[in-house]
């Protein structure tokens, strides 16, 4: 084979029978990538003159921290001067000792703010009463029926009433106080009346007020729905209310409960005994001068 067919074969080029690349004397770069990389990878890509620049970036960034840290020190360091100077003038006391207030201001601070707000909660009063004058209380909006209620009783059994008045704080309810003696007689009327017909009694309880016992008397017509509140007072030595279980049945087992817990007499009861302690026990738990014998019990 001359010599001129030899340069002419795969082989003179680099290119072995299998079609693999062949290193070349005088190459010094093989590809080390993948498909689509620059020779030697993406490792050397970057030119020296891009990695310069950012160095040089990141120098002048840490350079610019460094001067504003060192600017903001040094205006630290001449508001700190200034201070100690201005503490030197007033006087050789250290600045927060001449800067914290006393205890006698602190005091003469809080009485004013206190004259201050008196001031202004008097001056506040003033116009209120300048602009508005006291107007007349309006009356209940269940006065008439308390001074209709009042006048049946009145009517029927004479003075008898004690004391009327109206419970805001309860509804407006109408309460009336009547002489223990009339009630058996007054019961009948308010149940049968046929303005009133308090035909069912709601509740009945018993009240210890030191110097009497009272019991009050929830009653309720069923059908007007209108509300009364009758009291009765007894003294507290012997406390006796005549019953009214005859009346309003549902006056049975509460007359009991009085009786039990307060001591409380009804005569005329057709079962008048303890309901809830003992028939043995002593005193009265509800009372309020009531002592028990066992206080563990």
């Amino acid at each position: 084979m001359s010599e001129d067919q030899k340069r002419d074969r795969p082989e003179a080029a680099g290119t072995g029978m299998s079609g693999e690349p062949q290193k070349v004397e005088g190459a010094e770069i093989t590809k080390t990538g993948g498909a689509g990389e620059p020779p030697g990878g993406y490792a050397g890509a970057n030119p020296p003159a891009a990695e310069q620049a950012e160095a040089e970036k990141a120098a002048s960034t840490d350079a610019d921290k460094e001067a504003k840290i060192k600017a903001a020190a040094e205006a630290r360091a001449a508001r700190a001067a200034e201070r100690t100077a201005k503490a030197a003038e007033a006087g050789d006391a250290p600045e927060a000792e001449k800067a914290a207030p006393t205890d006698e201001e602190k005091e003469a601070k809080a009485k004013a703010a206190a004259e201050a707000r008196a001031a202004r909660a008097r001056e506040r009063a003033a116009k209120t009463e300048a602009a508005a004058p006291d107007a007349p209380k309006e009356p209940s909006p269940n006065q008439p029926l308390l001074d209709r209620f009042v006048a049946i009783l009145k009517e029927n059994f004479g003075e008898v009433v004690e004391e009327a008045f109206i419970n805001e704080k309860g509804g407006h309810l109408p309460y009336v106080v009547l002489k223990g003696e009339v009630w058996p007689e007054a019961a009948h009327l308010l149940k049968n009346h046929m303005e009133l017909k308090l035909n069912y009694l709601r509740n009945l309880s018993g009240v210890d007020m030191e110097t009497h016992m009272e019991v009050a008397y929830h009653l309720i017509s069923l059908e007007t729905k209108r509300e009364y509140c009758v009291k009765i007072k007894t003294n507290r030595e012997t406390p006796s209310i005549p019953s009214v279980t005859p009346v309003w049945p549902t006056a049975n087992w509460n007359e009991r409960e009085a009786y039990d817990l307060f001591g409380i007499d009804f005569p005329g009861h057709p079962d008048l005994r303890r309901i809830m302690m003992a028939d043995d026990w002593v005193g009265y738990p509800l009372r309020k001068d009531y002592e028990p014998l066992d206080p563990e019990v």
